[in-house]
């Protein structure tokens, strides 16, 4: 149903969420992230609970496994969800309930964690994992682009799968503009369900744009 990696750089302080689903839209629910804060997906049964309410929690302080507990305690089907966290010093927690879809199951690493359920098998993680930490030298907004087109050439979810998205907070300032600080870009439907092709090819399109505008001075008036 849905495969996805939460990730801090730990020499830039960039945190961000990239994801996989067979549904619609995925951008719209499961990534969540907060410059300085940390990064969230929350997944299978999608409560976005998780995200809203766990990045004000790891913003008051309180580490990743007890933003999990705390709010997994009030969720009323916690079996049914799956929660990814990093927060900004790369401690991560992670949650799989006992009802998400096989095949199942997060890897927590050292400022990450991948997770997925109703994949064709814990291939797709490994295959996440592997690609993230190859390209350690590359921006964390390449990395995880890298990591979840890996996914689904694994093999990705059991069904085919026909949205992607990307969500980074805290990018370098040739990326930014006055008007979008930060890294959002999704899929919301791949006809030909490549949904990481196409968010790779929208993901150089739109970096490429961003800095032909910063090199024209377009820095803050919205050009629409």
């Amino acid at each position: 149903m849905t495969f996805s990696m939460v990730a801090r750089c730990p020499s830039t302080g960039m945190l961000g969420v990239v994801t996989c689903t067979t549904g619609r839209a995925v951008g719209s629910s499961v990534p969540h992230a907060e410059e300085d804060v940390g990064a969230i997906a929350t997944q299978h049964s999608t409560n976005i609970f998780h995200g809203i309410n766990g990045l004000r929690l790891l913003k008051l302080g309180f580490p990743p496994l007890q933003v999990l507990k705390s709010t997994l305690a009030v969720d009323t089907h916690p079996e049914l969800r799956q929660v990814l966290i990093v927060d900004r010093q790369g401690r991560t927690a992670a949650h799989t309930g006992d009802e998400n879809t096989e095949w199942c199951g997060h890897v927590q690493g050292v400022n990450y964690v991948a997770g997925g359920n109703d994949l064709v098998g814990p291939e797709v993680l490994d295959a996440m994992i592997s690609s993230f930490d190859d390209a350690e030298a590359e921006p964390l907004h390449e990395r995880l682009v890298r990591a979840i087109d890996a996914g689904l050439v694994a093999g990705g979810c059991s069904s085919p799968d026909h949205t992607a998205a990307l969500l980074v907070v805290g990018i370098e300032e040739d990326l930014k503009l006055f008007y979008r600080p930060k890294l959002s870009l999704r899929i919301d439907w791949s006809e030909r369900a490549e949904p990481t092709r196409d968010l790779r090819r929208l993901y150089e399109n739109y970096k490429e744009w961003i800095r032909e505008m910063r090199s024209q001075g377009n820095r803050h008036t919205v050009l629409y």
